[in-house]
């Protein structure tokens, strides 16, 4: 039972190095770092709308065109890097088959454009 332990010492050692050092981190963060807030810090930055007010209130739904837009052509990068990397082993089913997804993706994005759902008015 000894051996067993000993082999789950360094892994101990490990995690009890990381919790200090991200403790330390996080505590001299603190006493570092200036922490005076202006209201150009707390206004709204990206999403248009005060991030700090009531959750129910309306806002634009291209804000979710957007982002459904952008998970779409950011799932579409990653399948495109295990596709090039393995090419050479799928041949030429694999690159018709990547080409016939990316159509499909076009065409919904040719859609999307011509239906002006990225135009920002």
């Amino acid at each position: 039972m000894d051996d067993l332990l000993r082999e789950y010492l360094p892994i101990l050692i490990f995690l009890g190095i990381a919790i200090a050092l991200s403790l330390v981190m996080v505590v001299a963060s603190m006493v570092v770092g200036h922490q005076n807030p202006d209201s150009e810090k707390v206004s709204a930055y990206e999403c248009g709308f005060e991030a700090f007010d009531d959750a129910r209130s309306k806002f634009d739904v291209r804000f979710y065109l957007v982002a459904i837009l952008f998970i779409i052509f950011d799932l579409e990068v990653a399948f495109l890097f295990p596709w090039a990397v393995s090419l050479g082993e799928t041949g030429a089913f694999g690159f018709w088959s990547m080409m016939g997804f990316l159509g499909v993706l076009t065409i919904g994005f040719v859609y999307e454009w011509k239906k002006g759902a990225l135009e920002w008015e």
